[in-house]
């Protein structure tokens, strides 16, 4: 068979012509030992009317594979030069032929230096691509992570309304007046207790800084001298 590469062929067809050529050659010989086979049991029935005519089963099969050889050797030699045929004038695209799909390659010709820019190019695009992806998907966790921000402010917001709303039913005017003022109250505390840490370390100092207490002393009744 013949093994001449016909890519463009496969290309229009979607199978290779020689593919094409070796089913049908197959499919000849299955029919041909089919036949062979179906003849032979035909010619044993036929002799089995004959008991005496001297032939038997063996004979018969020696028979058939001697003509199965001959017509196997011509089915061969025939079937060559329909393939030869096949090949040439039917499973063939002319070399002046163009297929649809191809024909922007010659509307947009290009060189293989222009072929090999524009590979680069689209390498580059790719990657490109890539790393715009991973940004996008990066940017998408911080919207989701700003996105539970929001419901958490939200939720606190909420909270305030209804704070403010408590404290308005109560008598107090404005919520933010309220903690300013509590904010400023607390600033002041803290400074009177700084005064007072001050001026309670000032004091200790000042005890510590007395003079001591002078030692009085006593002559006992034994004459000797006792420490106060």
């Amino acid at each position: 068979m013949s093994v001449v590469p016909v890519c463009y062929e496969t290309q229009y067809f979607g199978f290779t012509p020689q593919t094409c050529i070796l089913r049908l050659y197959i499919s000849f010989q299955d029919y041909l030992f089919d036949m062979l086979l179906v003849v032979e049991s035909v010619i044993l029935k036929k002799l089995e009317k004959f008991p005496n005519s001297g032939i038997n089963r063996f004979e018969v099969r020696e028979s058939t594979e001697r003509y199965l050889a001959i017509i196997n050797e011509r089915f061969n030699y025939l079937f060559q030069k329909m393939e030869n045929c096949l090949l040439q004038l039917v499973l063939n695209i002319p070399r002046n032929i163009l297929l649809r799909e191809d024909e922007v390659h010659e509307n947009y010709s290009c060189s293989k230096d222009q072929f090999d820019v524009l590979q680069n190019e689209v390498q580059t695009l790719h990657r490109q691509y890539k790393e715009e992806k991973r940004v996008t998907q990066s940017l998408l966790g911080e919207l989701e992570e700003q996105k539970a921000v929001q419901a958490e402010l939200e939720k606190i917001l909420s909270w305030f309304d209804g704070l403010d709303k408590i404290c308005r039913e109560h008598g107090m005017i404005d919520l933010m007046e309220s903690f300013a003022f509590m904010a400023q109250t607390s600033k002041k505390l803290q400074v009177s207790v700084k005064e007072i840490d001050v001026k309670h370390n000032k004091l200790a100092l000042d005890m510590t800084s007395r003079t001591p207490v002078q030692r009085r002393t006593q002559r006992s009744s034994q004459g000797k001298l006792k420490l106060y």
